[in-house]
């Protein structure tokens, strides 16, 4: 009797028993898979580092897999691209670059050691931003004319930070001093946080830079913004008017967005493409773009490709007719 007993209860317990060994093995599978990685050419704090923290945060939750973010900075974002091109497929990486890895170096550098369309593959638009102009508390002025003038008038101290050496915001920098008539010098920072740090302490006097970088040291009345690149003035910030309104014809935007590097399998990258897709329209990541003020967006792939198209469209000219050379 007790023998049967043993019998009845070792039977029961078995399918439990699989159930927990077989539940134990996937959770173990799920934890030994290799971590994605997105990297970032820009140091930590600024705002390309803050949109991959966002969305790497969110991916975790969509993929099922540790998202780690790694910075690779140098030469104004191409050192990342460098690096995604030319590593090893497993880990798996993933690239965020903006218009100045994408767009412009492409243009203007001989040895970019990369070529977009060539060795990387879109995989989702994430944000896009638009760009100010902003001078730290030491400089004496508080509109856009009233900054030319002050370059005519110091044009050795005509210095304007930007984020990136051949980034978007370095062509503004270039035709701000055209417009004012002097030899700007734009002078690179290694990303947008220690960008700031020399604007608030005086020891550049100008800067631009993407608007939810300089927006919050505006509020916090560190910094004066005298323009913002849009097309229109910004409800959140009505008192500051546009480049075109300011008497410099200019509007433009930028955009952060995802790319595989060309060896990535291409159902690794449909994953990928989806699960951005999915958490760029989770209420929480839309929050937190918003809170840093940064404008989400959902894209797919085809999407992605073809705004990029007409993007380089639109700069190629511009960017091949201002001469420029690093």
């Amino acid at each position: 009797m007790a023998r049967r007993r043993e019998f009845l209860l070792n039977t029961l317990a078995r399918p439990a028993l699989l159930g927990t060994a077989a539940s134990l093995g996937a959770g173990a599978a799920l934890a030994q898979e290799t971590p994605l990685r997105i990297v970032v050419g820009y140091a930590a704090g600024g705002s390309s580092d803050r949109v991959a923290r966002i969305v790497a945060d969110r991916l975790q939750h969509e993929l099922g897999m540790p998202v780690i973010v790694e910075n690779k900075v140098g030469a104004g974002g191409r050192v990342s691209a460098q690096y995604v091109k030319n590593a090893p497929a497993n880990p798996p990486l993933l690239l965020l670059a903006n218009p100045a890895v994408m767009v412009v170096s492409p243009l203007v550098v001989s040895d970019l050691g990369y070529q977009p369309e060539q060795d990387f593959v879109p995989v989702s638009e994430v944000n896009n931003y638009v760009f100010g102009v902003a001078v730290g508390a030491a400089v004496p002025v508080r509109e856009l004319q009233h900054l030319l003038a002050w370059m005519r008038a110091n044009p050795r101290s005509a210095n304007i930070g930007v984020p990136a050496t051949g980034s978007l915001p370095h062509f503004f920098a270039l035709m701000l001093g055209q417009k004012a008539g002097v030899a700007a010098e734009a002078v690179g920072y290694r990303g947008s946080a220690p960008l700031l740090t020399d604007l608030i302490g005086g020891q550049i006097p100008v800067a631009v830079d993407t608007l939810d970088a300089l927006q919050p040291q505006f509020e916090a009345g560190k910094l004066r913004l005298l323009a913002v690149s849009s097309e229109q003035r910004l409800p959140d910030l009505p008192q500051v008017p546009t480049l075109r309104q300011s008497g410099v014809d200019l509007a433009a935007s930028g955009w952060n967005t995802l790319f595989a590097p060309r060896s990535m399998p291409a159902a690794q990258v449909d994953r990928y493409a989806a699960a951005v897709h999915k958490a760029m329209q989770d209420k929480e990541v839309i929050k937190q773009f918003k809170a840093n003020h940064l404008d989400p967006v959902v894209s797919t792939p085809a999407q992605t490709r073809e705004s990029i198209a007409a993007y380089r469209r639109q700069w190629e000219p511009v960017i091949r007719n201002s001469g420029y050379r690093p």
